[in-house]
């Protein structure tokens, strides 16, 4: 399963944000990566290259490669809607995104691995595939077998764990399974993205 798998911190501190989540080797150099990064001025950067930023940022944020974001696009595209809003829709409802929102896994890289793993389940059947799409209405639960790991105990059933955050979500923290309700709205999406500039991108 292709995936990225190079220095989170680094590629974090090229974009200016966190985009793995909280990190504190982050949170004590938020410049840019190597020798020259606090001295080096920002150059004005092109048209094409602010939109490139923000396709790459979007990609290392969920985790996909390019050949599958291009796919997601291409999907959006075909959809009734706003193409930018359908695509972070679309990228929200992948199985291993909605794992970590729930709160079963801290990162988007632990979610993918329990996902790959059989230890996820949705709608009472095992499923392995990480970009496997929900549809409004899916249950996604741990599997009975993976219930007493401590991986997962730990982070679902712990006091930090409010999915009221996400309004398209719902979580039970007794049966440890969660209903993906309903597609995001775009200003219930938290994550730091200007889709329009994908759009731009694509569309040349």
């Amino acid at each position: 399963m292709a995936r990225y798998t190079g220095p989170t911190t680094k590629k974090s501190r090229s974009f200016g944000e966190s985009i793995f989540g909280y990190d504190k080797y982050f949170e004590r150099r938020k410049y840019p990566p190597g020798q020259h990064g606090q001295s080096k001025k920002r150059k004005t950067k092109s048209d094409y290259s602010t939109q490139l930023s923000e396709k790459q940022k979007a990609k290392y944020t969920y985790g996909v490669l390019e050949r599958q974001f291009r796919r997601t696009f291409h999907n959006a595209t075909r959809r009734h809607g706003v193409t930018g809003e359908v695509l972070l829709q679309l990228l929200e409802a992948r199985l291993d995104n909605t794992v970590f929102r729930l709160g079963i896994s801290p990162t988007r890289r632990g979610a993918r691995q329990l996902v790959g793993h059989r230890h996820i389940t949705v709608n009472g059947k095992v499923v392995n595939i990480p970009s496997y799409s929900l549809k409004p209405g899916d249950i996604v639960a741990v599997r009975s077998k993976s219930k007493n790991m401590e991986v997962v105990s730990m982070h679902a059933g712990s006091k930090t764990n409010d999915v009221r955050k996400f309004g398209w979500l719902e979580w039970n923290p007794d049966k440890m399974q969660g209903t993906f309700l309903a597609y995001p709205q775009r200003d219930q999406i938290p994550e730091k993205i200007n889709e329009q500039l994908i759009v731009e991108l694509y569309s040349k």
